[in-house]
Formats: C-alpha cells, structure tokens, sequence
C-alpha cells in the first residue's frame, strides 16, 4: 500500500484536518477529488482549501497524505508555470522560426485537384467564391475537386514564409517569453481514498459520531477533536474529550485506534500514556478495534489506562458506559426534601 507505517498513519489520523476530510470520504460526500482551474494559481482544491487553508498548503497536505497510503491519485493534467513569477497564467505563442516574433499570418494552403494548383485560400478567393488562378474554374465540392492541403505562414515583421511556426509561452502577469525548455512544468493530479485505508480508519471514525451523542445524552460536554493543556504548557489531542459542568474535575479522554488484519498495536497505548501523564483526566480510556495486541493490554493496565476492545460500536457503547458508571462520580440527584425546598422557591 505505501511504505509508511501503520503506526505512521495512526498518528496522522490524529490530525483534525485529517479527519474532517476522512468524514466526508466516508460518508460519501466525497468520492473524488479533481483539481479545479484558476488562471492565476493553476490547479487548485477548493474543498481541500476550506479545511486545510491557502492553495499550497493544500497541496503540500494532499501529497503527504499520498506518501502516507491514505489518499491514491491519478494523473489528471499537466501544468505550465512562468519560470521568473510562477504564474500558472500563460499563454501559447506560435513564432516565427525565424526572428521568433508571433507576429505572423497563418493562412490554409487549398489544392485545385483537377489541375494541381497549390495556393493560399486568399488567392483563390472571388468574392463569395473559390475560383483557381489558373484553369479559373470554381472549386465547389470539397475533397472531389479541391482539398485542404496544410497551411502556410507569413511573418509581418521579418517578410518571411514557413509552413510550421515554433512554439513559445508568454506569461501574462509579468511578460516573460520563455520556451519549454525554460518552463515548469508539473503533474496535476486527482485524489481518491484508498479501499485499504477504507477498512483501516474507516471503523474508528464512524465510530467517533455515536461515541460522542452517547456521552452527550449522559450529561458531558463533548468535544471531538478535543484538546487539553498539560503540566507542561503543551496542547495535546484527544479524539474525544468529555466533561461534565456539575462535578468538579470530571473529565474522560478517550482515543481511538483501529487495525484492519490484526490486533492493534501497543504503540497506541504509549502514545496516549504520554498525553495522559502531561494531562492528568479524571479517566483515560482506549477504545481498539477490533482487539488489542498481548503486550498492549498489559500496558493499559500497567499505565491505568481502561481499554475497551470492541468489534462494532454497540459493543463500544456498551462497554464504555460499564466504564463511565463504574470509575466517574455520577451527578448526584436531589433529595425529596431539597426538591420540595427548590419548588417552594
């Protein structure tokens, strides 16, 4: 699939624009994504754009997503830029051969079959007509008595005629003529998801949606991503953070990691630890799927991490509400008699 590692890619799943990008993919939204054409910039990806930022950012993020085996691509175009200005706004010029002005006439060269005459169509043309030069007959029915034969060039400046004018480009924001030779000249490229990443990140983060409205309808405010401030002063991502408004101190990590073939690895775990430990969350809980390695259970209960390893996202729901209910303080209910106090005010 690539040469990156599973555990490369898992840590790039942790990255929202990643995410948001994978939602979309998944949900259908997205099945491919084609470049569209500006004439200032080149080929741009405007629904890349909005979740990533400027066109090169765009750009730079696609390609490492390709080098990573998340995304495939397509050859799609190919494109010419100004080699002094980087302009994607240029133009094709068709020179003399000459003095390499594009200051020529292009004319289509007509043959009289009948008697053989080659000319410009100008000098055959009598009004509305085509009559030959030379035998003066009217040519009226093509391919039988008249064919187009080429073409013929006149340069304005020079005075001389060619039959094939060279190419040349011209850039239309800073007026540089340049040749191929001087041009860049890119690859541009459609993007698809790979079917193996499909299977790969697609559980998990399906998973992500139902996770979060469970835990919302038990009463925590949910962020996914969401992001805490360690000990340390630095930011660390959680695919999800929860939080209840009524408790002191009531916060629930959770991430999520997912294997297609086999049992995730332990890496998992020790990524998380590392945030955990920098954090310090009330409860910190991995969710695998659909199992978690040997040597990775033993570290969840060695680093005080609850791991949840389930198949499908019942399963997940299921075993983190056993979790929420058994390891968080709940809110507490009030009594009959604070309850008729509150009516009475």
């Amino acid at each position: 699939m690539s040469r990156a590692s599973k555990t490369e890619r898992a840590e790039a799943y942790r990255d929202h624009r990643l995410q948001l990008i994978l939602s979309r993919f998944l949900s259908g939204e997205i099945t491919k994504l084609d470049p569209v054409f500006d004439s200032n910039y080149g080929y741009r990806y405007p629904t890349v754009e909005t979740i990533v930022g400027d066109p090169a950012a765009t750009e730079e993020f696609l390609t490492h997503l390709y080098d990573l085996g998340i995304l495939t691509r397509q050859a799609f175009d190919k494109m010419i830029y100004c080699p002094k200005c980087s302009s994607a706004n240029v133009s094709i010029r068709y020179c003399c051969p000459y003095c390499k002005s594009s200051n020529i006439k292009k004319r289509a060269l007509i043959e009289h079959i009948p008697c053989g005459y080659i000319d410009t169509e100008d000098h055959f043309q009598k009004e509305d007509k085509l009559i030959c030069p030379r035998c003066h007959n009217e040519l009226d029915k093509p391919e039988v008595n008249y064919r187009k034969a080429g073409v013929w060039c006149s340069c304005n400046d020079c005075g001389k005629s060619f039959d094939i004018a060279v190419p040349s480009h011209f850039c239309r924001v800073c007026t540089t003529n340049f040749t191929f030779e001087d041009a860049v000249y890119r690859d541009v490229y459609s993007y698809s998801l790979n079917e193996e990443i499909m299977k790969e990140a697609g559980v998990g983060y399906i998973l992500v949606a139902p996770l979060r409205e469970f835990l919302r309808s038990h009463g925590f405010e949910v962020e996914s991503p969401g992001f805490l401030k360690g000990k340390s002063g630095a930011s660390h991502m959680f695919d999800i953070t929860a939080s209840r408004g009524d408790i002191t101190r009531n916060i629930l990590v959770i991430d999520l990691a997912t294997s297609a073939d086999e049992p995730v690895s332990e890496q998992s775990i020790i990524a998380m630890f590392a945030k955990v430990y920098d954090v310090a969350p009330d409860k910190a809980c991995l969710i695998a799927i659909p199992k978690m390695s040997e040597n990775g259970r033993k570290l969840a209960n060695l680093y005080n991490i609850q791991l949840i390893e389930a198949k499908n996202q019942n399963e997940a729901i299921k075993a983190l509400k056993t979790c929420i209910n058994a390891t968080l303080p709940q809110p507490s209910e009030p009594t009959p008699a604070s309850a008729s106090t509150a009516a009475e005010k």
